[in-house]
């Protein structure tokens, strides 16, 4: 266990001078190794494991959504949503901060980016809402969370990769996102109705739509709802595996910047070398998080953390409370793709050992990835919210404070009925 120490010490002390997640698992991986076998060893697995890492047909789901978003994004759709969104619940009470809530979830559909989406919803919505008389920090502290919506509704980037990294079904974890997703939605929304409740000037209603409004608004979403539905009915029925639905979504999307006309050569390039440069980026930290699992094999950790567990005497609840406390906390310091990263290859067989569904452990974690990307001090969408608007981030961390607090609650219920996160999958043709 000295080497272990010494390796996991060695991965802390690169984080914290800010290497690159990448670069700081394949350094303190490869030095672990080395102490365990020597250079004959390290040498012998560098020329085995880049291959074995990224030769996994299911890798090709993450460039395929993140093409299809790119490509949807160019088409426009991505702009237009809030105002389509908008006409529809307009006039119910804070009409606005529930079409950037819907927004977001539908944003999250296209981009898998909490960030491209927190970023987008700033310069659209929150301009809406302040003009209309809304609370700034109410206004800052819905869109910084609905942005958090793309980790859990598919094409969440982050189930894929915690698929990948604990090699269980990702058509099961994309399916199992959305009953989550939904209720997330929901629980921001009635967040604000309660802030609204206590400060009924805090978010005005607006103006009524025309049904034309309306109208033009289905004619708007109405590609992206069918794309979005033919993507995930098949991975849903099995029809096909969730890289062949993503690659039918990269195609649609690009059929849909075809026919907006705004595809153009340097654009659809722009796509292609985004996509690909994204990708390589996630299968060089795939490659080296295998590194430094080896690693965590060959010196035992994951067998020494179990067995820690089973001697605690701790009840199954307990030690999953104390599990997710731990990714909050881990949350507030480092990105929710590098916690995944690091952790899973330990966690999920340590949940497995006292009886808990993989697929359940997934969405929850990813869940509460969500709140670290609005809680101090990294918040990355406050701080994107805070860049976009020019308003301070702690006026965005007051506004996103209490939806943090729903989040927990959320979370607490996920964890005491699993079956909500489980029904959906477990309908699924197999």
């Amino acid at each position: 266990m000295i080497i272990a120490g010494a390796g996991l010490l060695l991965l802390v002390i690169l984080l914290a001078i800010g290497l690159p997640i990448a670069f700081a698992l394949g350094i303190s991986g490869g030095v672990g190794l080395y102490l365990i076998g020597g250079m004959t060893f390290f040498s012998g697995l560098l020329q085995s494991t880049p291959m074995s890492s990224v030769a996994q047909f299911e890798l090709l789901t993450i460039p395929m959504f993140i093409l299809m978003a790119e490509f949807l994004v160019i088409s426009g759709i991505a702009s237009q949503l809030f105002v389509a969104v908008n006409a529809w619940v307009s006039r119910a009470p804070a009409g606005l901060a529930v079409a950037t809530t819907v927004t977001g979830a539908l944003f999250a559909a296209i981009s898998g980016s909490s960030t491209a989406s927190a970023a987008t919803l700033s310069s659209t919505s929150i301009p809406a809402m302040t003009k209309q008389g809304y609370d700034p920090e109410l206004a800052a502290g819905v869109v910084a969370i609905s942005g958090t919506l793309a980790m859990m509704i598919p094409p969440s980037i982050a189930l894929v990769l915690y698929g990948i990294l604990a090699d269980k079904s990702i058509a099961q974890l994309l399916i199992a996102g959305i009953i989550p997703g939904i209720l997330v939605a929901l629980t921001i929304i009635l967040t604000v109705y309660v802030l609204i409740w206590r400060d009924p000037s805090a978010a005005p209603r607006g103006r009524k739509s025309t049904m034309t409004e309306k109208l033009t608004a289905l004619r708007v979403a109405g590609p992206f709802l069918f794309l979005f539905g033919i993507v995930t009915g098949l991975i849903y029925t099995g029809v096909a595996t969730p890289t062949e639905a993503a690659g039918l979504g990269a195609f649609g999307a690009f059929l849909l910047a075809l026919l907006s006309g705004r595809l153009t050569f340097r654009q659809a390039a722009r796509a292609l070398t985004g996509a690909a440069r994204t990708s390589a980026m996630i299968m060089l930290v795939i490659l080296c998080a295998h590194i430094f699992s080896y690693f965590l094999t060959l010196t035992q950790v994951t067998q020494y953390v179990i067995g820690l567990i089973g001697d605690s005497g701790l009840p199954s609840l307990a030690v999953i409370f104390i599990i997710l406390g731990i990714y909050l906390i881990l949350g507030l310091f480092m990105d929710q793709i590098a916690v995944l990263i690091l952790t899973v290859g330990i966690m999920v067989p340590v949940i497995e050992s006292i009886g808990y569904d993989p697929i359940w452990f997934g969405v929850v974690v990813v869940l509460v990835a969500e709140v670290g990307m609005v809680t101090p001090p990294v918040g990355l969408n406050v701080f994107i919210v805070s860049k976009v608007t020019g308003m301070p981030a702690e006026k965005v961390f007051r506004g996103v404070a209490p939806h943090v607090l729903s989040h927990i609650l959320l979370i607490v219920v996920l964890v005491l009925f699993p079956s909500i996160i489980l029904w959906l999958p477990s309908t699924m043709s197999h």
